[in-house]
């Protein structure tokens, strides 16, 4: 109980830091030497207006000095950092290899909001989800047998970003040759069309390193049927409302994988 109770403080410690790089990253401003301030009135914040979520209750979701409305986001993200550390603590106690572990999850919860609300995947943090993923082994072999893993599914998402690239802007191409005429004949203006971001292919190589093949397999298989109802949702929306981001239930998979991957081997070693 208190090996849980001091995973909990962590996260939401971390949480609290982690907030500040989903802001920040994305406007490419500092994280590390700028002091936290209120983003209505510019007012730098007092020490006992960032102690994690309970700031927030007591200051009942409104700044301190304009009464500007804070984010849910901030003891949201806090929250869900805690929960992380405390299921990984559970599975497998305080232990190095467990926090990097855990900061592995951390990144792809950045990972997740930064893409879910500004369509993009910062290269930095996807490097340091993997560099944690990597290194989250118990020994020297496991660290190798992570790298592999992690080079396997980052090759194989490369592939098959090209294939799918290839095939829809070869489609979009043989639609353009109907409309060719003699004084446009030679001018070819298909645009190349990516079936799949470079994040993307960052994010399963972190999901290899986390999880292993046949886990690794299972979270995509579980990522695609978690968004299908979503994508199902806005088939009748416009062009930009239909473009989902795909790294959040990529990192949702990817850990539900990971808390259930015991029961989960299980049933794959029963039926196969």
């Amino acid at each position: 109980m208190i090996e849980l109770s001091v995973a909990f403080i962590f996260g939401l410690l971390f949480g609290s830091f982690l907030n500040v790089v989903i802001l920040r990253i994305p406007k490419e401003e500092s994280v590390v030497y700028d002091g936290s301030y209120c983003y209505s009135c510019n007012t730098k914040l007092k020490p006992w207006h960032n102690i994690p979520l309970f700031s927030w209750i007591f200051l009942r979701g409104k700044c301190a000095f304009c009464q500007s409305k804070i984010s849910v986001q901030y003891p949201l993200i806090e929250l869900v950092s805690a929960l992380i550390f405390t299921a990984i603590a559970a599975q497998y106690g305080l232990s190095f290899p467990a926090f990097l572990i855990a900061l592995s999850f951390l990144m792809l919860l950045a990972l997740s909001m930064i893409d879910f609300k500004y369509k993009m995947v910062p290269d930095s943090l996807n490097i340091l989800a993997i560099i944690f993923a990597i290194f989250g082994a118990w020994s020297i072999t496991g660290i190798i047998i992570n790298f592999q893993n992690a080079l396997l599914f980052a090759g194989g998402f490369t592939l098959l970003r090209f294939m799918l690239s290839y095939y829809l802007t070869s489609s979009v191409y043989k639609a353009g040759l109907k409309t060719k005429t003699p004084w446009n004949k030679h001018y070819d203006r298909t645009p190349f069309i990516e079936a799949m971001g470079e994040g993307d292919i960052m994010v399963a190589a972190t999901m290899g390193a986390l999880l292993g093949i046949k886990l690794t397999l299972v979270a995509i298989f579980l990522s695609a049927l978690l968004a299908l109802p979503v994508m199902l949702f806005l088939l009748n929306r416009s062009k930009e409302e239909q473009r989902v981001p795909f790294v959040p239930f990529l990192a949702l998979a990817t850990f539900i994988v990971f808390v259930y991957q015991s029961p989960i081997l299980s049933y794959i070693e029963a039926n196969y």
